[in-house]
Parts: structure tokens; C-alpha cells; sequence
């Protein structure tokens, strides 16, 4: 086998698994994977149409990501939840959104800005969609396009993690349970400041909304842990 053989099949290979990670991670946002599961990857394997090397290889970048653990002759599990990490989730999101939103403000140009608006524009008009999963996409847009002004990538890259994690480890319905009309009234506030180039205002309406959020989801999560739902 000759070197662009060579390549050729190891880029196959690495097709293969980005696929069955793209996979594994649309169950887990569907509910179809959920926390403390046992995971068979040969029925995942059977699911995607898959061989078992990609799923395997999948999950092992799962698993150094937080969503999955091998154990030794046993097989993976999904990761259960924890009160701990959830707040750690948060307190984490909050210390780099706040961070970040300055920094996009002093680099704010008329595009950027049209940006933002289009992001808060998106967002009403799914919050009230009956479609939970679509509101939870648009809210993820709206904070990191403010995230991504800021051209920070390292943390842009690190809070993308964050959410992956309250999204996909997480049940979106359990999370998201501020009042729909609240989350909308702070987003439109924030857009207001941040037009303004008002830094100090934005990071205090930012710095309360992650505080609500955070209040109302880890009371969610301890009704949840009480009854043992998971």
C-alpha cells in the first residue's frame, strides 16, 4: 500500500468516526441516550449503520469529554448527573460570558451589532414554539454569537463545551424552565446595552440572567434527583 493509500484510508477512517460521533451526540440531545445508561455500541452501531471500530472510537472521544466512562469489562455508561456539576457548569459559564462581553462590546462594528439583533430576533420568535429543542438552539446562538465577537477562541471553544454539556448530558426540559418571558425581557435588555456600548450595564444584566438560570434549573435538578428520576 502506497502513502496516498495510506491516507486515503486513514481519512476514511476518521470519516467514519466524526459520522458516528455526529450520531451518538444527536441521541443524547434527543433524549434517545440519557444519564447512567448503559450503552451497547454494537445496538449503536446496528442504529447508525455502522461498523463497531467508528462507534467505539466515538465514544472514546466522548468519554474524554465527560459524557460517557469505560469500565473495565463492563462496557460504557452515559455519566449520571451531580448537583456539583451542574453549578460548576454554570459558575464556569458566568465567569467566561462576563469576560467576553466587553471585549465583544469594545470591538462592536454596525455588521456585528446586526449580528447580535438577528441572534435575539431568532430566539423570540422560537422561544414560544412548542418545539423545546428549537428554543434551546436559539438561546445557545444568541450567547455565543456575543461570545464569538469577542474573538477569543480558546474560551469561546471552552464555553461551546459548557453547553454541549448542559444540552446533551443534560435534559434540555429539565434545564430550561425560566419563565419564558423573563429570559425574553433580559435577552432584549442585554441587546439594548450592548447597542448603547454600555460594558458595565451588559456584564450586570448578564451577570443576573446566568444567576436566574442557574437558580431555576438547580432547583429542577434537585426535584428531579429527589424523585429519582435519574
Amino acid at each position: 500500500m502506497d502513502k496516498e493509500q495510506t491516507r486515503a484510508k486513514t481519512r476514511d477512517r476518521e470519516d467514519y468516526t466524526q459520522e458516528a460521533y455526529i450520531g451518538i451526540r444527536k441521541m443524547f440531545f434527543h433524549n434517545d441516550i440519557i444519564p447512567g445508561q448503559k450503552i451497547s455500541y454494537r445496538d449503536l452501531a446496528e442504529r447508525l449503520n455502522m461498523s463497531s471500530t467508528p462507534i467505539i472510537q466515538a465514544l472514546k472521544r466522548l468519554e474524554f469529554q465527560g459524557f460517557v466512562r469505560h469500565e473495565p469489562n463492563r462496557g460504557y455508561y452515559t455519566e449520571k448527573i451531580t448537583l456539583k456539576e451542574i453549578t460548576e457548569i454554570y459558575d464556569f459559564r458566568e465567569l467566561i460570558e462576563i469576560t467576553l462581553l466587553p471585549i465583544a462590546i469594545k470591538k462592536m462594528t454596525p455588521n456585528k451589532l446586526e449580528r447580535v439583533k438577528k441572534a435575539l430576533d431568532s430566539h423570540l420568535s422560537a422561544v414560544r414554539d412548542i418545539y423545546l429543542k428549537e428554543r434551546l438552539m436559539k438561546d445557545v446562538e444568541f450567547h455565543l454569537t456575543l461570545a464569538e465577537l469577542s474573538e477569543c477562541t480558546l474560551q469561546i471553544n471552552t464555553l461551546k463545551h459548557l453547553f454541549d454539556l448542559l444540552y446533551l448530558k443534560y435534559r434540555g426540559n429539565i434545564l430550561f424552565v425560566t419563565p419564558m418571558e423573563r429570559v425574553d425581557d433580559e435577552h432584549t435588555k442585554l441587546y439594548e446595552v450592548i447597542k448603547q456600548g454600555d460594558a458595565k450595564g451588559g456584564v450586570e444584566i448578564l451577570k443576573e440572567h446566568i444567576s436566574n438560570v442557574k437558580h431555576h434549573a438547580i432547583v429542577s435538578i434537585q426535584r428531579v434527583l429527589e424523585d429519582k428520576q435519574w
